[in-house]
């Protein structure tokens, strides 16, 4: 009996380390198979980078024509969204808002968190032959098919401030009413009469149809976010150095 014992104990003891031995082997199978996948996933897309980064470079560079075939009339309204620190770095912008001349960009916002393109947007529209500030088109009814490129200069203070402006006003008109005697329905402020408030305190540019964005993490950093129901947002680099190479890929794979 003891004997009979002592070999079911043995037998158990090799099993166990025949499982242990089964449990290594998998978890290092599947350890070195998880790094092989993402091996090839890491070299695919780096492939994938080196020939759209080539590829913009020489569309950028005009080596390669590829741009000629861009149907521009899809990006009636681009929005350009950069890094505050990056947009300090103006003849970078400069570059960026040429080759969209050349390409056939008309109407564009410029856009970062803190303002920093508002400051020079007198130095940014004297470096273009070609260019007038989008709010000069509004304030003389220009129409929006104008020969010259528009630019608008945006930033955070046209996002949440402006909201806060436009249902101060809102409210202000209804209290002034409310003052005056005249019966009024109940306190609801709708879409459209938000949007008219906007508008007539200056807030209230197009909707973009295209959104680039470049910075350092992947969102819109701040912009209005009502102007955003139909865009289309591409994220691109955080260096100013590339935003026109991005560029060339993302409207060229319009």
């Amino acid at each position: 009996m003891p004997h009979s014992f002592s070999r079911v104990m043995s037998l158990t003891s090799r099993a166990q380390i025949v499982n242990r031995l089964i449990n290594l082997f998998v978890h290092h199978f599947l350890r070195l198979l998880w790094h092989f996948l993402h091996l090839l996933v890491s070299l695919w897309y780096l492939q994938v980078c080196l020939v759209e980064t080539t590829e913009s470079y020489l569309i950028s560079t005009r080596l390669l024509k590829d741009y000629k075939a861009l149907d521009i009339s899809k990006v009636q309204y681009l929005a350009i969204v950069i890094d505050s620190e990056d947009a300090r770095q103006i003849s970078k912008v400069l570059q960026l808002l040429k080759w969209l001349a050349v390409v056939g960009v008309k109407h564009l916002c410029l856009y970062d968190s803190i303002g920093v393109l508002k400051t020079y947007k007198q130095i940014i529209i004297e470096k273009l032959n070609n260019a007038v500030l989008f709010e000069e088109l509004v304030e003389k009814g220009l129409p929006m098919d104008s020969e010259k490129m528009s630019l608008e200069f945006a930033s955070i203070s046209d996002g949440k401030e402006a909201i806060a402006r436009a249902a101060n006003l809102l409210f202000m008109k209804h209290l002034k009413l409310s003052k005056s005697g005249v019966e009024q329905k109940e306190l609801v402020f709708t879409e459209p009469e938000m949007d008219l408030a906007l508008k007539a305190l200056g807030y209230r540019g197009p909707e973009p149809d295209l959104m680039l964005v470049y910075g350092p993490v992947r969102c819109h950093l701040g912009f209005s976010p009502w102007r955003l129901r139909y865009t289309e947002i591409a994220i691109g680099g955080a260096c100013p150095s590339i935003l026109h190479r991005c560029s060339a890929t993302s409207l060229v794979s319009l």
